[in-house]
């Protein structure tokens, strides 16, 4: 990392990202292009966590966030345990307790109203961010403007999401179409049933390989002139004015600091005097082929049965809704076993391409909005983590957002929602 040119002590533009997500490579490079000395510090590869293994969406219609379920029928149906979007370990819901009872509160309506506001305005970015970052460069031929689908069995349900995504496209200018029961065979000729209809969300970006995404963006940052290393960022310590970190190749030092892991954020920040109530959402999934000539046109969650199957390059991507269990207990794919056999039943699905499926845990957190922004105790410490779902989505926005609060430009979104102190 740069010193100054007496030997004196670090550059001031000086930062180590910590974290090569999608969220820590959009940082590094929107700090890059703004003249920073960057090193981007992973313990593996670029994009090889949690934007791995994504459903592979750009989601703009995500104006709404996940809430907690406040029906008690919802609560009942996840209470036992055998469901498809969403399952749990027994023995891990202690931990849990204390953000799950803060993530309740923060769904009561009214509040869930503030934190819309704030969500949405981050969303209303996503689409604009990735083009600006991958225009220009391979990465366009993986955003497929074809937006995704949620199929539903009982009209009445199509019926009352279409009335709320009037709402939506009121209140956040999202964009959809409603197909009927024939739409929907025209649209996609290879289900295997017959459903009521679909919800046709046509903003969003379908990615064709989400690791082939970070990767792209990755090589412009190297391009710019950025750095890369492998290293292990609970190593983090002061050093002087700035801070260091232990790397494969020797220790790296910068005048600043990015923690972008994730829902390893924590131990990093811990030491530092932050514990921020972050938990863990685990998902998983599986790549199938296609029997025959069989296709699948464009991302579809079925909606009563709780997955996603979306074309990707590598095959069908089965994905799964939400594991409760600890961060580093070993994959226990029971959603996937319970959602494969529904997923055969709609699709003409061949074989895995997988030996083993993969896993991945969502960092989420209590009020459902990232935390972006330095550190209370040592400003010098940079947050870009708790992005939920949508890491994939926001991880341009977010770097840009950082990168301008880090570099004195005013910020394109007003950061005040997301900072650190709000817990």
């Amino acid at each position: 990392m740069s010193r100054d040119k007496a030997g004196k002590g670090l550059m001031a533009d000086s930062v180590v990202v910590l974290g090569a997500g999608m969220v820590g490579v959009s940082v590094a490079l929107h700090l890059r292009r703004r003249g920073c000395d960057v090193v981007l510090v992973d313990r593996q590869g670029p994009g090889e966590g949690a934007s791995f293994g994504n459903g592979g969406l750009i989601q703009r219609e995500a104006v709404y966030p996940h809430a907690f379920p406040r029906s008690f029928s919802e609560l009942l149906r996840i209470a036992r345990n055998n469901a498809v979007d969403v399952s749990y370990h027994p023995l891990a819901l202690p931990s849990y307790a204390s953000p799950l009872l803060r993530y309740w509160w923060h769904s009561e309506p009214a509040r869930y109203a503030q934190v819309v506001l704030a969500w949405s305005a981050l969303i209303r970015t996503c689409l604009d961010e990735h083009l600006a970052l991958a225009r220009d460069t391979e990465a366009m031929a993986l955003l497929r403007p074809i937006g995704f689908m949620r199929l539903f069995r009982d009209p009445a349900a199509l019926e009352a999401a279409a009335a709320a995504a009037e709402i939506g496209k009121r209140e956040h200018d999202v964009n959809f179409s409603i197909l009927d029961s024939k739409a929907l065979a025209a649209a996609e000729p290879h289900l295997l049933v017959e459903r009521a209809g679909a919800l046709h969300w046509t903003d969003p970006l379908s990615v064709s390989d989400p690791h082939a995404l970070t990767l792209a963006y990755f090589r412009r940052f190297l391009e710019a002139g950025g750095s890369f290393m492998t290293g292990d960022a609970t190593t983090l310590a002061s050093a002087g004015s700035g801070w260091k970190i232990q790397a494969q190749d020797g220790p790296v030092e910068a005048a600043r600091a990015v923690v972008a892991l994730g829902a390893w954020a924590p131990k990093v920040t811990q030491p530092l005097g932050y514990a921020p109530p972050i938990f863990g959402k685990r998902g998983y999934h599986y790549h199938y082929g296609m029997q025959g000539n069989a296709v699948l046109n464009r991302p579809i969650i079925d909606t009563d049965a709780g997955f996603a199957l979306m074309p990707m390059r590598a095959g069908v991507r089965l994905t799964t809704g939400a594991e409760f269990a600890g961060t580093d207990a070993a994959a226990t794919p029971i959603q996937l076993d319970r959602a494969e056999p529904v997923a055969r039943k709609l699709l003409p699905l061949a074989d895995r391409v997988e030996d083993k499926p993969w896993l991945g845990v969502r960092p989420c957190m209590p009020d459902m909005l990232p935390v972006i922004g330095p550190l209370p105790k040592h400003a010098s410490v940079w947050c870009a983590f708790g992005h939920g779902h949508q890491g994939l989505t926001l991880g341009p926005t977010t770097g840009r957002l950082v990168a301008e609060m880090m570099t004195g430009e005013k910020p394109f979104v007003d950061p005040a929602p997301y900072r650190p102190e709000r817990f």
